[in-house]
Protein backbone atom coordinates (compact mmCIF):
# COMPACT_ATOMS: atom_id res chain seq x y z
CA UNK A 1 0.00 0.00 0.00
CA UNK A 2 1.42 3.22 -0.94
CA UNK A 3 0.76 6.86 -0.33
CA UNK A 4 1.62 10.10 -1.58
CA UNK A 5 0.98 14.12 -1.77
CA UNK A 6 -0.14 15.30 -5.46
CA UNK A 7 0.11 18.69 -6.43
CA UNK A 8 -1.77 18.13 -9.73
CA UNK A 9 -5.41 16.71 -9.07
CA UNK A 10 -6.36 16.40 -12.62
CA UNK A 11 -3.30 13.42 -13.46
CA UNK A 12 -4.12 11.81 -9.66
CA UNK A 13 -7.92 11.62 -10.96
CA UNK A 14 -6.47 9.72 -14.05
CA UNK A 15 -4.09 7.48 -12.67
CA UNK A 16 -5.98 6.40 -9.20
CA UNK A 17 -3.06 5.71 -6.97
CA UNK A 18 -4.01 4.09 -3.53
CA UNK A 19 -4.18 7.08 -1.23
CA UNK A 20 -3.55 10.51 -2.44
CA UNK A 21 -3.93 13.64 -1.08
CA UNK A 22 -4.42 17.00 -2.67
CA UNK A 23 -2.62 20.19 -1.68
CA UNK A 24 -3.32 23.92 -2.98
CA UNK A 25 0.39 24.32 -2.96
CA UNK A 26 2.67 25.92 -5.65
CA UNK A 27 4.12 23.50 -7.70
CA UNK A 28 7.75 22.38 -6.31
CA UNK A 29 5.83 23.22 -2.85
CA UNK A 30 4.45 19.85 -1.93
CA UNK A 31 4.74 20.58 2.20
CA UNK A 32 4.05 24.22 1.61
CA UNK A 33 6.15 27.31 2.93
CA UNK A 34 10.09 26.52 3.43
CA UNK A 35 10.96 26.65 7.00
CA UNK A 36 7.39 26.06 8.34
CA UNK A 37 8.14 22.92 10.47
CA UNK A 38 4.92 22.78 12.10
CA UNK A 39 2.88 23.54 8.94
CA UNK A 40 4.86 20.55 7.20
CA UNK A 41 4.34 18.40 9.73
CA UNK A 42 0.35 18.80 9.75
CA UNK A 43 0.62 18.13 5.85
CA UNK A 44 2.79 14.85 6.30
CA UNK A 45 0.46 13.72 9.22
CA UNK A 46 -2.40 14.38 7.27
CA UNK A 47 -1.02 12.31 4.16
CA UNK A 48 -0.37 9.31 6.83
CA UNK A 49 -3.45 8.82 8.03
CA UNK A 50 -4.42 8.04 4.36
CA UNK A 51 -3.24 4.57 5.18
CA UNK A 52 -5.96 4.00 8.06
CA UNK A 53 -8.61 4.20 5.18
CA UNK A 54 -9.94 0.51 4.80
CA UNK A 55 -10.00 0.72 0.79
CA UNK A 56 -8.74 2.52 -2.18
CA UNK A 57 -8.46 4.54 -4.10
CA UNK A 58 -8.51 7.95 -2.42
CA UNK A 59 -7.82 11.14 -2.75
CA UNK A 60 -8.65 13.60 -0.45
CA UNK A 61 -8.23 17.55 -0.17
CA UNK A 62 -6.16 19.06 2.17
CA UNK A 63 -7.68 21.55 4.38
CA UNK A 64 -5.39 24.23 4.80
CA UNK A 65 -3.67 27.03 1.99
CA UNK A 66 -0.02 27.22 2.59
CA UNK A 67 1.14 30.14 4.42
CA UNK A 68 2.07 33.23 2.27
CA UNK A 69 5.33 34.99 2.57
CA UNK A 70 5.64 38.76 2.73
CA UNK A 71 6.37 40.63 -0.01
CA UNK A 72 8.71 42.28 1.53
CA UNK A 73 10.29 39.51 2.48
CA UNK A 74 10.88 38.40 -1.07
CA UNK A 75 14.52 38.56 -2.68
CA UNK A 76 14.55 40.72 -6.11
CA UNK A 77 15.39 38.09 -8.63
CA UNK A 78 19.38 37.92 -9.37
CA UNK A 79 18.77 37.71 -13.42
CA UNK A 80 17.83 40.28 -15.91
CA UNK A 81 16.02 38.06 -18.70
CA UNK A 82 16.92 39.48 -22.11
CA UNK A 83 13.84 39.61 -24.11
CA UNK A 84 14.36 37.58 -27.45
CA UNK A 85 14.26 38.99 -31.22
CA UNK A 86 12.03 37.14 -32.81
CA UNK A 87 13.62 38.24 -36.20
CA UNK A 88 16.97 37.08 -35.07
CA UNK A 89 16.58 34.31 -32.23
CA UNK A 90 15.62 30.54 -32.84
CA UNK A 91 13.49 29.17 -29.76
CA UNK A 92 16.70 26.46 -29.19
CA UNK A 93 19.39 29.83 -28.85
CA UNK A 94 17.13 31.73 -26.89
CA UNK A 95 16.19 28.61 -24.65
CA UNK A 96 19.59 26.93 -24.07
CA UNK A 97 20.93 30.94 -23.53
CA UNK A 98 18.72 31.55 -20.91
CA UNK A 99 19.43 27.82 -19.08
CA UNK A 100 23.14 28.80 -19.34
CA UNK A 101 22.84 32.23 -17.44
CA UNK A 102 20.74 30.61 -14.79
CA UNK A 103 22.78 27.41 -14.13
CA UNK A 104 25.31 29.04 -11.63
CA UNK A 105 22.32 30.19 -9.68
CA UNK A 106 21.29 26.42 -9.50
CA UNK A 107 24.16 25.23 -8.69
CA UNK A 108 24.86 27.23 -5.85
CA UNK A 109 21.51 26.61 -4.81
CA UNK A 110 22.24 22.78 -5.16
CA UNK A 111 25.53 23.01 -2.92
CA UNK A 112 23.33 24.80 -0.37
CA UNK A 113 20.73 21.70 0.13
CA UNK A 114 23.73 19.50 -0.41
CA UNK A 115 23.31 18.39 -3.41
CA UNK A 116 19.77 17.85 -3.31
CA UNK A 117 17.27 18.93 -5.90
CA UNK A 118 14.26 18.24 -7.68
CA UNK A 119 15.60 17.91 -11.14
CA UNK A 120 16.34 14.74 -13.10
CA UNK A 121 13.33 13.06 -13.48
CA UNK A 122 13.57 12.99 -17.27
CA UNK A 123 17.18 11.20 -17.51
CA UNK A 124 18.49 13.67 -19.58
CA UNK A 125 20.36 17.36 -18.79
CA UNK A 126 18.97 19.88 -18.77
CA UNK A 127 20.90 21.61 -22.11
CA UNK A 128 19.49 18.64 -23.80
CA UNK A 129 15.97 19.26 -22.59
CA UNK A 130 15.98 22.79 -23.46
CA UNK A 131 17.41 22.14 -26.56
CA UNK A 132 15.06 19.12 -27.10
CA UNK A 133 11.75 21.59 -26.55
CA UNK A 134 13.76 24.63 -28.58
CA UNK A 135 13.96 22.38 -31.49
CA UNK A 136 10.09 21.06 -31.54
CA UNK A 137 8.97 24.66 -30.63
CA UNK A 138 11.45 25.69 -34.31
CA UNK A 139 9.74 23.19 -36.27
CA UNK A 140 6.23 23.93 -35.26
CA UNK A 141 5.96 20.22 -33.88
CA UNK A 142 4.64 18.33 -30.70
CA UNK A 143 6.22 15.32 -29.01
CA UNK A 144 3.71 12.87 -29.97
CA UNK A 145 6.19 10.13 -30.12
CA UNK A 146 7.67 11.08 -26.51
CA UNK A 147 5.48 12.65 -24.62
CA UNK A 148 6.61 10.44 -21.18
CA UNK A 149 9.99 12.58 -21.86
CA UNK A 150 8.43 15.72 -22.86
CA UNK A 151 6.22 15.63 -19.75
CA UNK A 152 9.20 14.69 -17.13
CA UNK A 153 11.07 17.49 -18.86
CA UNK A 154 8.56 20.22 -18.45
CA UNK A 155 8.71 18.80 -14.66
CA UNK A 156 12.77 18.94 -14.64
CA UNK A 157 12.31 22.61 -16.17
CA UNK A 158 9.81 24.11 -13.75
CA UNK A 159 11.97 22.63 -10.92
CA UNK A 160 15.27 23.89 -12.29
CA UNK A 161 13.98 27.53 -12.70
CA UNK A 162 12.34 27.38 -9.17
CA UNK A 163 16.01 26.35 -7.64
CA UNK A 164 17.67 28.79 -9.69
CA UNK A 165 15.70 31.59 -8.83
CA UNK A 166 15.16 30.52 -5.22
CA UNK A 167 19.18 30.28 -5.00
CA UNK A 168 19.41 33.99 -2.59
CA UNK A 169 19.41 33.38 0.94
CA UNK A 170 15.96 34.51 2.33
CA UNK A 171 11.96 34.37 2.36
CA UNK A 172 10.42 33.71 -0.84
CA UNK A 173 7.07 34.78 -1.96
CA UNK A 174 6.17 32.12 -4.29
CA UNK A 175 3.85 33.95 -6.18
CA UNK A 176 6.66 36.51 -7.53
CA UNK A 177 8.42 33.64 -8.59
CA UNK A 178 5.73 31.99 -10.51
CA UNK A 179 5.34 35.55 -11.99
CA UNK A 180 8.99 36.18 -12.87
CA UNK A 181 8.90 32.08 -14.26
CA UNK A 182 5.44 32.59 -16.48
CA UNK A 183 6.23 36.09 -17.46
CA UNK A 184 9.63 37.41 -17.77
CA UNK A 185 11.59 33.88 -18.91
CA UNK A 186 11.57 32.77 -22.50
CA UNK A 187 11.45 29.11 -20.66
CA UNK A 188 8.07 30.46 -19.58
CA UNK A 189 6.70 31.55 -22.86
CA UNK A 190 7.57 28.23 -24.56
CA UNK A 191 5.53 25.58 -22.05
CA UNK A 192 2.53 28.04 -22.69
CA UNK A 193 3.49 28.04 -26.74
CA UNK A 194 3.57 24.19 -26.36
CA UNK A 195 0.12 24.72 -23.92
CA UNK A 196 -1.45 26.63 -26.84
CA UNK A 197 0.00 23.80 -29.67
CA UNK A 198 -1.69 20.59 -27.44
CA UNK A 199 -4.72 22.49 -26.98
CA UNK A 200 -5.50 22.70 -30.53
CA UNK A 201 -4.58 19.09 -30.86
CA UNK A 202 -7.68 16.86 -30.42
CA UNK A 203 -6.29 13.52 -28.91
CA UNK A 204 -3.66 15.79 -26.73
CA UNK A 205 -5.61 18.52 -25.43
CA UNK A 206 -5.44 16.80 -21.98
CA UNK A 207 -1.33 17.49 -21.70
CA UNK A 208 -1.96 21.01 -21.77
CA UNK A 209 -3.49 20.75 -18.38
CA UNK A 210 -0.27 19.19 -17.14
CA UNK A 211 2.36 21.31 -18.15
CA UNK A 212 0.76 25.17 -17.47
CA UNK A 213 -1.31 25.40 -14.29
CA UNK A 214 -5.00 26.94 -14.77
CA UNK A 215 -4.13 29.57 -12.56
CA UNK A 216 -1.73 30.65 -14.93
CA UNK A 217 -4.04 30.62 -18.02
CA UNK A 218 -6.72 32.64 -15.99
CA UNK A 219 -4.28 35.52 -15.44
CA UNK A 220 -2.72 35.26 -19.16
CA UNK A 221 -5.91 35.50 -20.78
CA UNK A 222 -7.42 38.24 -17.95
CA UNK A 223 -4.09 40.56 -18.95
CA UNK A 224 -3.98 40.04 -23.02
Amino acid sequence: MTTGISLVRENTVSMQPPRALWVSFPLGRPLGKPGDAGFQHRVIQATLDLLNRESGPVLEDYPEDAPEAAVSDSPACPVSFRKADDNADTWTTALSAELQTLTPWYELGKRRRNGRTLVGVSGFSMLDNAEKLGVLLDNESLPIEELSWFKHAIEDTKAFYLEALTAQPGDYNQPEIEEVFWRQTRMGAAIIRFNDRFLAHAELAFIARIIVPRRVIKVINTST
